[in-house]
């Protein structure tokens, strides 16, 4: 099978879908792995590389887009879009209930898309987009340091204060592995840290995990208007599985924080979680609403690709050699993790959230390819 791994378009993307190493197995297991020249050059590994490891360089990326599968990191950008067609595999982040465009393209084109952030293990664990997760959460909190300080239009506050001064409150909405990794780190920087979760069992957790050192909020309008009224940093880790993310933190609520406070809604990807968020780029990330900073960069890890594009590819390439090994539709019937990770097959939407997103039909994975 020809793999396809072409050069990422997103506003300063510097993640590559696959690193040499991952590229090697695929020779070793007989595939042909098709990479464009420069795809890998922003997380340190340069062309050279790539040939020794056995891959075919090209100049173009309609030439790395002519694979059966084409493995990226980023959803396809519209000046992408011309490269889809039936029969194309394509294994990335896609995101589709924050972008109704992309989705209609991909069932139009007979896209059999499938999105590294729904691959759901039986037990409900999401192996692909558990990695990038726990990067965001980490970068989250630095995000909000930076931001923070006076230069950067915060309030001037260091995070973990000084002996005899209050430290900034980070409040932290969703503890899921985004929530969880924000905390470690915003705790470990001395911040005063409120997580704020639907799932008590999950605060429970968190709550032993931490020895008592964050303060755990049950979710609901009054608790989060409350901890964001006071909070320096909220940071927005909402998740619900391949769906828009609900907007917890309102406009109202904006309205009534400090001048000077930071919010980094990691969310963003799916919608966000803040009413007042809108997708940002690295180039340009952040605005103001109400004197609050908004950092709502949709493609965060790919700030530090070298970590990022290591913790993705060591996840991503098992599930690529399958597809590759097996052939993707006996892949996706041997393994309902990979299965549950497909958007659209065929001409159709087969997962209910983004059906249910844009008012369109939804048709099961199953019945498409018992058909």
């Amino acid at each position: 099978m020809i793999i396809g791994v072409p050069k990422e378009i997103k506003d300063q993307e510097y993640r590559v879908a696959m690193t040499p190493g991952g590229v090697h197995q695929a020779v070793r297991h007989g595939h042909r792995v098709v990479v464009e020249r420069g795809a890998g050059v922003g997380s340190g590994f340069d062309d050279a590389q790539y040939e020794a490891a056995g891959a075919t360089l090209v100049n173009s990326p309609a030439e790395a887009w002519e694979a059966d599968v084409v493995v990226k990191v980023k959803e396809p950008l519209p000046q992408e879009y011309d490269f889809l067609r039936p029969g194309l595999t394509l294994f990335t982040f896609l995101h589709l209930a924050a972008d109704e465009r992309l989705t209609r393209e991909l069932v139009a084109r007979h896209v059999t898309g499938i999105a590294y952030e729904t691959v759901e293990l039986p037990d409900g664990r999401l192996p692909l987009l558990t990695p990038m997760s726990e990067v965001a959460g980490r970068m989250a909190v630095q995000v909000g340091a930076h931001y923070l300080e006076k230069m950067n239009g915060g309030r001037g506050k260091l995070l973990g204060g000084v002996p005899g001064v209050r430290p900034a409150d980070v409040v932290i909405v969703g503890a899921g592995t985004v929530g969880t990794n924000a905390a470690q780190i915003a705790l470990g920087m001395g911040a005063h840290v409120i997580m704020i979760d639907i799932n008590l069992d999950r605060l429970r957790r968190l709550d032993q995990m931490f020895r008592g050192r964050l303060t755990t909020l049950s979710s609901s309008t009054f608790n989060i208007a409350q901890a964001v009224r006071r909070a320096d940093v909220v940071i927005g880790a909402v998740l619900i599985k391949g769906a828009r993310a609900p907007k917890l933190i309102t406009r109202e609520m904006i309205g009534e924080m400090k001048p000077g406070s930071v919010i980094v809604d990691v969310a963003v990807d799916q919608g966000g979680c803040v009413e007042t968020s809108r997708p940002t780029t690295h180039s340009h990330p952040t605005f103001t609403v109400d004197d609050v900073i908004h950092y709502c960069v949709t493609n965060m890890p790919g700030a530090v690709p070298r970590t990022s594009t290591y913790a993705l590819s060591n996840a991503t390439l098992p599930y690529v050699l399958k597809l590759a090994d097996m052939g993707v539709e006996a892949a996706l019937r041997a393994d309902r993790a990979l299965a549950k990770g497909v958007n659209t097959y065929a001409g159709h939407i087969t997962y209910p959230a983004i059906a249910e997103a844009f008012d369109m039909a939804h048709t099961p994975l199953e019945a498409l390819l018992a058909g």
